[in-house]
């Protein structure tokens, strides 16, 4: 695991910096990066190492802040030339498929076509958002850096650890059928 995703619930700041703060050395001692989704401002003071932006406005908000010391990925691209603009604005990573707030998202197709063409052209990693076990290899193989995995892990009846090794399992299956597997997944 190379880094987790901290959603944190709506609270004050001096409420999230201390959950902030509880997580980080768990998830650092790990050897992986606690990314917050959003609360760029939040990212120093719980010692957190970076921050996860909802689109182009939120990276050019807070990508001088973040950066050089800390992580500033981008998601919630909508199109080709967004993420372009994202790239060469210097995010360390662009997230393809994540949910919008409605809970739509595009298709599993649609999703691997973006991180192959991401793939193929860019130097910043790209991470796809899978929300099964399929679209985990799916994605892998497709040539995502990284692989997010949704809300299924957490609801998967054999319990997250279990839905965790099966996600692990279909990673490797998908960097397999690849002709470079990554050097982190």
């Amino acid at each position: 695991m190379a880094a987790v995703l901290l959603r944190l619930a709506p609270s004050d700041p001096r409420t999230l910096i201390t959950r902030i703060k509880a997580l980080t050395g768990v998830v650092q001692a790990a050897g992986a990066a606690l990314l917050l989704d959003g609360h760029a401002e939040l990212v120093a003071r719980g010692g957190a190492d970076g921050a996860h932006l909802s689109g182009l406005a939120a990276l050019q908000e807070w990508l001088p802040q973040l950066q050089p010391a800390r992580i500033a990925g981008v998601g919630m691209l909508e199109t080709r030339h967004d993420s372009m603009i994202a790239g060469e604005a210097g995010a360390d990573y662009v997230l393809f498929g994540e949910p919008a707030g409605d809970g739509t998202r595009p298709s599993a197709e649609a999703i691997a076509d973006r991180l192959n063409w991401w793939a193929e052209l860019f130097e910043p990693p790209c991470v796809g958002y899978a929300t099964s076990r399929d679209e985990v290899e799916e994605f892998a193989a497709a040539g995502a850096d990284f692989v997010l995995v949704g809300e299924h892990i957490w609801a998967d009846a054999s319990g997250p650890a279990a839905a965790l090794a099966e996600a692990e399992a279909a990673l490797k299956l998908g960097f397999a059928g690849t002709a470079s597997t990554p050097a982190r997944g």
